[in-house]
């Protein structure tokens, strides 16, 4: 697409938006509700020290119109105040000169008929407070002082949080009294640094009966209580900024923190997810750019996210207008197209749009363009795209705990990886999910046909038994790499904890799963019966001779011209229980350099790469975590081959056409939604224009009380013929641009 064609684009999605959103109306009972219910589009400024010299607030007010913003994160105070605050050691911008720019902009806000959220950055300070305070630091083993840059870090066990950051919200509520707060680094010290201060040891030593660990050691029992320790004493933070903000505000003034959309993000930051979203009346998300999961990593999040939050609430996210990610450049605008496929794929998942400018003033102008037409076609669609429910009933596991006491310092191998290239095989495949905490399983299990569990190494007693319940009762399980072998502190068990579910028995060394995750040998897998002798090509002599009528099974469809398949990952050895099936077994390496060595010196073995038994489908071969890393599409077709499998075809969406597409499906009272976003080119990073692809012949299994009449495409702004057969419902959608939201009443 043409920078002309880009630019007309937006105008015209703009104008069609503009229209629908000022023909929408507040209803009275959305006025009744608390502002946390009501208030679904953000923006935010983020205010440099440089700002308040140039802050043209009438230009940003006519901005915040502009793009039908209803609420606004104003920088408060904490590393930085923007105000002239009462507590002398809170360091003032360094341009504020007096001024009250917090203020002012919170006054223009309120004026104006936004929600605002005072931003905090509060877990460092200057030096002149250090000097003043030095036991509300944290300390390195050595005694010298944690320092980030020029700044030094405070320890979340002192009084600095306790006392000290309390009373600054209280004072910011008196003086301009926002709705809430949100603090970006709320949590203070991550993982990987342990603080020795005063306060540590004497609180450790009270609630653990030992000193503080000496090092990283998950082995170490000290070590595994301090993480524990320190998940506890951040939701007490959590606790006790509410409670400071409640006093002063009233009930509905509530603190937020920030929060990641990624649980080994969370994991590192000791924040608690399935704690903290179960607790919280909103979630502020600072996940703001695309990595190595893709686009698709946000309709992940918003979904994982409402998992534990509820559908019935909001999870706006921080949305960078700026240049993010892997190359971050501040002050220069994202390519449109980038940014605008982060902000779909977060409504695809139940994100609500949060526009984040670093800086109040630019000279790239470019970025004041990129939000506007989706936050106005959000306004004007927002009644599909909230209090929606998925329609899945494939579960795709994940456990912090999981993250924390097997991935330990290595989750992006360990566990992040194996979840995403299930949570990727399954997108590319157009198979709708949903994340699901393990403890939610009973909870949920009503509703599911397929439990995916990958790499979910360590489970609970009461974890392994909730499994095996929702397996007697019909459900289907597929489980890979290491899944059940460890307890809820990370030791291993002497086999797996669902080994009779799985029909294998774990007979290799606990943890030599670990030290080959990484791997990428020369190996395959052997795909049986094989059947390369009844298929075109040239004869050694020595092929596999097959039973007439010989087939393979269901989880091997569309491998039909090879008996192998690439492999390069790790598998621990295992004894195959009686009347189990094995239709993957290991080629060990072989040499790939020079070419004359490349040929199989073992071509076959009985070692299982994958163990079907029952109704649980069992992959000892790290797959997900190579589709993950390699990218193969054999990985991927294998491992959505094992959920339609484990779901007996029952999946209730099927969406037919070339290109690659993220789809996902909702639930409203009736209606369905289909929501389609296209990802077909949009691998590099970053993308800078936006190419349509299609068409795409779109099935959906209606549920109760749905009898799919209509089908309407918001983003197309048009109706699309439909037709039910079978308790489905037929549409085409001609093409899709960026996204599509078909909505079937």
């Amino acid at each position: 697409m043409t920078n002309t064609s880009r630019r007309e684009f937006v105008m015209a999605a703009s104008g069609a938006a503009l229209t629908a959103v000022e023909g929408t109306a507040q209803t009275a009972p959305a006025a009744k509700l608390p502002w946390y219910r009501r208030t679904i589009r953000w923006g935010q400024t983020n205010i440099t020290e440089k700002d308040p010299d140039r802050y043209d607030i009438a230009w940003w007010r006519a901005f915040w119109k502009q793009t039908g913003t209803q609420g606004v994160i104003i920088n408060a105070g904490g590393i930085v105040a923007y105000y002239p605050s009462k507590y002398p050691l809170q360091h003032r911008a360094e341009f504020l000169n007096g001024r009250d720019l917090y203020g002012d902009l919170a006054k223009a806000a309120h004026d104006d008929g936004l929600t605002v959220i005072a931003r905090m950055d509060s877990n460092r300070t200057t030096e002149d407070f250090f000097k003043a305070h030095p036991d509300w630091f944290c300390r390195e083993k050595n005694g010298n002082p944690y320092r980030a840059e020029d700044k030094f870090v405070t320890c979340v066990n002192s009084p600095y949080y306790d006392e000290y950051l309390p009373a600054v919200l209280t004072e910011i509520i008196e003086r301009s009294h926002p709705e809430g707060f949100a603090d970006n680094s709320w949590s203070g010290l991550t993982r990987d640094s342990i603080c020795y201060c005063d306060n540590c040891a004497r609180k450790f030593r009270e609630k653990a009966g030992s000193a503080l660990p000496a090092k990283t050691d998950w082995k170490d029992p000290a070590y595994r209580k301090w993480i524990d320790w320190n998940y506890a004493r951040r939701i007490e933070i959590w606790d006790l900024n509410n409670r400071a903000t409640k006093a002063a505000g009233g009930p509905d003034c509530l603190w937020f923190g920030m929060n990641s959309g990624s649980v080994s993000s969370q994991s590192r930051s000791f924040r608690d997810c399935k704690a903290i979203f179960g607790r919280a009346e909103m979630v502020f998300l600072d996940h703001q750019a695309r990595g190595v999961g893709g686009f698709q990593e946000n309709a992940d999040t918003g979904k994982l996210v409402h998992g534990v939050l509820g559908w019935d609430k909001l999870a706006p996210e921080s949305m960078a207008m700026y240049q993010s990610g892997r190359n971050s450049f501040r002050v220069a605008s994202k390519p449109a197209p980038e940014a605008q496929m982060w902000m779909v794929e977060g409504f695809a998942g139940g994100i609500q749009p949060w526009w984040h400018h670093i800086g109040a003033y630019h000279e790239d102008r470019r970025m004041y363009h990129t939000a506007e037409p989706l936050m106005k076609f959000y306004a004007a669609n927002e009644r599909y795209l909230l209090n929606r429910r998925p329609l899945a009933n494939v579960g795709l596991v994940w456990s912090q705990r999981n993250t924390d006491f097997y991935g330990q310092d290595r989750a992006a191998d360990l566990t992040d990886a194996p979840y995403r290239g299930f949570a990727d095989a399954m997108g590319r495949a157009r198979i709708p999910y949903i994340p699901l905490h393990i403890d939610h399983l009973e909870r949920e299990a009503a509703n599911l046909k397929v439990l995916v569990m990958p790499n979910i190494a360590v489970l609970t007693d009461a974890q392994c038994e909730a499994v095996k319940k929702f397996v007697a009762a019909g459900g289907a399980l597929v489980a890979t790499g290491a899944t059940s072998l460890y307890n809820e502190m990370g030791d291993a068990r002497a086999d797996y904890g669902l080994a009779d579910l799985f029909g294998a028995h774990f007979t290799g060394t606990a943890g030599g799963e670990r030290a080959t995750a990484v791997q990428n040998l020369h190996t395959y897998l052997r795909l049986s019966p094989e059947m390369r002798g009844g298929i075109w090509g040239p004869n050694a002599g020595d092929e596999p001779k097959n039973q007439p009528g010989a087939k393979r099974h269901a989880v091997l469809q569309g491998f039909d011209e090879t008996d192998i398949i690439p492999f390069g990952g790790a598998l621990q050895a295992v004894r195959v229980a009686e009347g189990a099936t094995v239709p993957l077994t290991y080629v060990p390496p072989f040499p790939i350099y020079p070419p004359e060595t490349a040929w199989m010196r073992q071509p076959k073995t009985d070692i299982p790469g994958l163990i079907l038994h029952g109704n649980v489908a069992f992959l000892p071969a790290d797959l997900d975590r190579r589709y993950n890393k390699d990218s193969l599409p054999d990985y991927a077709n294998l491992l959505a081959n094992l959920v339609r499998w484990a779901a007996k075809g029952e999946i209730p969406l099927r969406v037919e056409g070339h290109g690659t597409f993220d789809c996902n499906l909702y639930t409203q009272p009736g209606r369905v939604i289909a929501h389609v976003v296209n990802l077909t080119i949009t691998g590099r990073l970053p993308i800078d224009e936006l190419v349509p692809s299609g068409p795409l012949k779109v099935s959906v299994r209606l549920p109760a009380g749905v009898r799919g009449r209509t089908a309407k495409l918001l983003v197309a702004g048009k109706s699309a013929t439909a037709s039910v057969s079978g308790g489905w419902l037929h549409t085409e959608l001609a093409s899709v641009l960026d996204h599509e939201v078909v909505v079937i009443e």
